[in-house]
């Protein structure tokens, strides 16, 4: 069967998609791991967490700490040994080479052009492997 592949192509803002895809992953019973290479980003990650929804709170947190195992959403780098095979939210330019050990594999896709020529790279890789990416344009829907 393979893994499931969702492409969330146009998107502003990278990480506030990410909160976002982390809260409705809580909200419906999965658990995620977020692979994000770059550290600065993986910070901002945390305290995005922290703040885009006031009130909410997403049980999160960074894939070598004790409580890694028993978190819902847990993030980390490049090659992260991750808890679960549940959800993998890629929001690295490169190929996750661990993600065929998951059940669902989501990239988030930014407007810049780096970011869609190497989001273009991996849908073919994800396609060559014979996997059926779907795609979903965010850039006409309203922020959340």
């Amino acid at each position: 069967m393979g893994t499931e592949i969702h492409f969330y192509h146009n998107t502003p803002d990278r990480l506030a998609a990410a909160c976002r895809i982390a809260a409705r992953a809580l909200s419906g019973g999965r658990r995620l791991a977020v692979r994000i290479p770059d550290e600065a980003q993986r910070r901002r990650f945390d305290q995005l967490l922290w703040t885009h929804e006031p009130g909410s709170f997403v049980p999160h947190v960074a894939v070598d700490s004790p409580l890694a195992g028993e978190t819902p959403i847990v993030f980390g780098g490049g090659e992260a040994a991750w808890p679960h095979a549940d959800v993998l939210l890629n929001l690295g330019d490169d190929l996750p080479a661990d993600f065929a050990q998951f059940a669902m594999l989501l990239e988030v896709v930014g407007t810049d052009d780096a970011s869609r020529q190497a989001a273009r790279t991996r849908w073919m890789h994800y396609k060559g492997c014979g996997l059926e990416p779907v795609p979903h344009d965010l850039g006409s829907k309203a922020p959340s």
